[in-house]
């Protein structure tokens, strides 16, 4: 099939359009970009080329075929307007719900690239101002919540061979970057940032979330976001290992990062859970660390049966607070009428040839139903204020 380019001049007019509708008062029935996206699909597929501008839109879907590339200078910015984000199926904190789209969508879309210089911008700074304003007035507020349910920046659901280069993601209103499903995925040489604006930081802002995905790649990708930076998923709830009950669920398995740059705003570099069944084979290495929370953070969660095993962290320098964090994860937990707490285990995790500066080396806090095998802790150039907790081995 013969590639088409849809051309930079053919969007004049989306700038045009962004301007007018800057008020967010008469929303479209078809956004610009997706009528794009429509007639690419139609034509057999293609790639949507945008030039040097800003494109505002509320939430667009991609089709099989169809690809994204963003010159240096160009913009695409989601809207504040809920309206924007009709509500649909999808996937969000390891359970399918209705709930907001993300701005840029792909589902079923094997070979889906991303591509250029330019940056997709959720723009925000609004929304998590009234998120914080109702964790201010309800502290165990929910992210389901109405008034607190918003956007992801992009999603990519079902696909394979799947490419993001080169661009930025910034302010998403919600997670940055989520996939589900996907096989054989590079992300790479991208920024992804939730800025401090004001004062105020993003709340929930993943850099990616890996979600029963399998052979996934991280590369020099520099990640500045105020929650987990690499987070790998796959489920939650007391019977989540169970395909009969939970068919949306499943493990993630083969995810490598490396080269990436964790910058002091990440609560973590490398999150395993909290919802998640089951993670194998993953690998952090040649990262350099500027300040986050935790180097390697395990999310051990007290409703959910879970198995992380084969996890090494390698090779990786600067400064932290804590080397590595593993406690309970009590949070928005539900037993379902389930009496007896599933085992959470952590089966193989290597710590080797590290040099981190920090202020915690072991932030382990231990419950009987949190199992540790198989871990080692050899070869690192660790220095702390606090040496804190190792680990405490557990039988079969």
């Amino acid at each position: 099939m013969k590639t088409k380019l849809l051309a930079v001049g053919a969007f004049a007019a989306l700038a045009t359009f962004a301007a007018e509708t800057a008020a967010e008062t008469d929303l479209p029935a078809v956004w610009p970009l997706q009528a794009q996206i429509d007639a690419l699909a139609a034509q057999g597929g293609g790639t949507l080329t945008l030039g040097p501008g800003v494109y505002k839109t509320g939430a667009i879907f991609f089709k099989p075929g169809v690809n994204l590339h963003l010159e240096k200078g160009a913009t695409i910015l989601g809207v504040d307007d809920d309206a924007g984000y009709p509500m649909r199926e999808t996937r969000i904190e390891g359970e399918t719900c209705v709930y907001y789209p993300a701005l840029v969508n792909a589902d079923g879309c094997d070979g889906f690239t991303i591509s250029g210089k330019g940056t997709i911008d959720g723009h925000g700074l609004p929304t998590w101002r009234a998120f914080w304003a109702c964790r201010k007035a309800k502290r165990n507020c929910l992210n389901k919540e109405p008034g607190l349910v918003r956007p992801r920046l992009l999603y990519v659901s079902n696909s394979k061979n799947v490419d993001v280069s080169g661009v930025t993601f910034k302010n998403s209103k919600f997670w940055t970057t989520h996939y589900y499903r996907c096989e054989n995925v590079v992300v790479h040489d991208c920024t992804i940032v939730a800025e401090v604006i004001d004062g105020v930081r993003g709340p929930s802002t993943d850099a990616v979330d890996i979600d029963a995905c399998r052979d996934f790649t991280v590369r020099n990708v520099t990640m500045d976001v105020n929650d987990d930076a690499v987070c790998v998923k796959g489920g939650k709830g007391p019977w989540a290992d169970d395909p009969a009950r939970c068919p949306g669920n499943g493990p993630s398995e083969n995810v490598l990062v490396e080269d990436c740059l964790f910058k002091g705003v990440c609560h973590s570099c490398l999150t395993l859970g909290s919802e998640c069944t089951a993670v194998t084979n993953v690998v952090i290495r040649n990262c350099r660390l500027e300040g986050p929370g935790n180097f390697v953070n395990v999310k051990m969660r007290y409703d959910t049966p879970q198995l992380y095993a084969n996890v090494l962290a390698e090779n990786c320098t600067g400064t932290c607070q804590t080397f590595l964090n593993a406690r309970a994860w009590m949070q928005f937990t539900d037993m379902k009428g389930r009496t007896d707490p599933p085992e959470s285990v952590m089966d193989g995790l290597v710590m080797r040839g590290n040099t981190i500066a920090c202020d915690e080396c072991f932030g382990v806090k231990q419950q009987p139903y949190m199992k540790f095998r198989n871990c080692a802790f050899d070869g690192n150039a660790v220095t702390f204020k606090r040496y804190g907790t190792l680990p405490r081995p557990t039988g079969e």
